[in-house]
């Protein structure tokens, strides 16, 4: 930082640039930490997931339940459907409301790339909130 004083009182204005290098270098010194940092926000570990011990929230008065059974059927209610009419059938019990909540249950043998094939096709429908419903944690 370099600047010229001269004496008299017609130049005696100040400083008339403002430095910004350490400015500058502060900002780069954050952006690599946050470079650094950010790829150790994701997580890649695989495990097998806790029952869940949170309050249930409270269900709507009639829900909307698709079950999918460890044979890959799938039910709507207590209704067998075809996956094809998946949508269709939904669009019937939820009267066309897609921004409805759509509960779905499936058997804990069913393997994740199939409920996800199911979740995608609830997708793909327009239904975008989907709630998946697992058993409370009996305490014991």
């Amino acid at each position: 930082m370099s600047f010229k004083l001269e004496s008299g009182d017609e130049h005696e204005a100040g400083l008339h640039e403002i430095n910004v290098t350490p400015f500058i270098d502060v900002m780069l010194v954050l952006l690599i930490i946050f470079m650094v940092a950010a790829p150790l926000a994701t997580v890649n570990v695989p495990l097998d997931l806790p029952v869940s011990s949170a309050q249930a929230q409270p269900e709507p008065q009639e829900p909307v339940v698709v079950s999918l059974q460890a044979d890959l059927r799938v039910f709507v209610g207590e209704t067998e459907v075809e996956r094809a009419a998946l949508g269709g059938v939904l669009h019937t019990l939820l009267g066309g409301d897609r921004d409805a909540r759509v509960f779905l249950r499936a058997d804990k043998t069913v393997p994740y790339g199939d409920l996800m094939r199911l979740m995608d096709a609830l997708r793909d429908q327009g239904y975008h909130k989907v709630a998946l419903v697992t058993l409370d944690q009996v305490e014991g």
